[in-house]
């Protein structure tokens, strides 16, 4: 693989690529997570559409197309892109984790949790879809089963804040203020902010 010294090099090595090779699907969407590194969300969309015009079937392009529409705050958006990838790769988990975060910021917990489960079959050490379905359980009152996918996700990934945070929610609930400060706590150290009530209610505990 080249080396670059910047991104600014790399843009121009692939701009170039492009202009020799212009139905090459693969260097538009190299170009467009290029442009996303550097945050210009509007080169990297045109990248990424020009990516899926010449191949139909890149599920990865609709994916950070759904991205960028979350990051603009458009959920349709983003519900619309994912569900495109998984149309065109049934078994890519990212895209159906991503439909049941949206679906979770939509209150739709049910078509959530349905989208969550799908993403970790495919995935089984998909962490983010496991906290977000964690969450999804603990939404509907299900404590036991969110604390069983939630640990699953920070025996995978230890950092993973919001799934610390899930499980001080649950220990709270039951009772286990022990174990309930001590997942707030690792949350915090994760650089997750715990929400105060909650803090408060275990402050009173220790």
């Amino acid at each position: 693989m080249e080396k670059f010294d910047n991104i600014d090099d790399y843009i121009a090595d692939l701009k170039d690529k492009r202009i020799k090779s212009p139905t090459c699907s693969n260097t538009r969407y190299n170009l467009g997570i290029a442009y996303l590194s550097k945050r210009d969300f509007m080169e990297a969309e045109r990248e990424f559409i020009g990516a899926i015009n010449e191949s139909p079937k890149l599920a990865e392009a609709y994916v950070q197309l759904g991205g960028i529409a979350m990051q603009r705050g458009d959920l349709e958006g983003c519900l619309s892109y994912n569900i495109s990838a998984t149309q065109q790769r049934p078994f890519f988990a990212v895209p159906w984790g991503n439909i049941g975060f949206v679906y979770m910021q939509q209150g739709n917990v049910d078509k959530a949790i349905g989208a969550l489960k799908r993403a970790i079959k495919y995935d089984h050490n998909f962490v983010q879809a496991l906290a977000t379905l964690g969450s999804a359980h603990y939404h509907e009152g299900n404590v036991d089963d969110c604390i069983e996918v939630c640990e699953k996700a920070v025996k995978l990934a230890e950092h993973f804040g919001p799934a610390w945070n899930n499980l001080a929610l649950c220990y709270s609930d039951k009772g286990d203020y022990a174990k309930a400060i001590d997942c707030a706590d690792k949350a915090t150290e994760s650089g997750f902010e715990v929400p105060v009530e909650l803090m408060a209610e275990l402050d009173a505990h220790r």
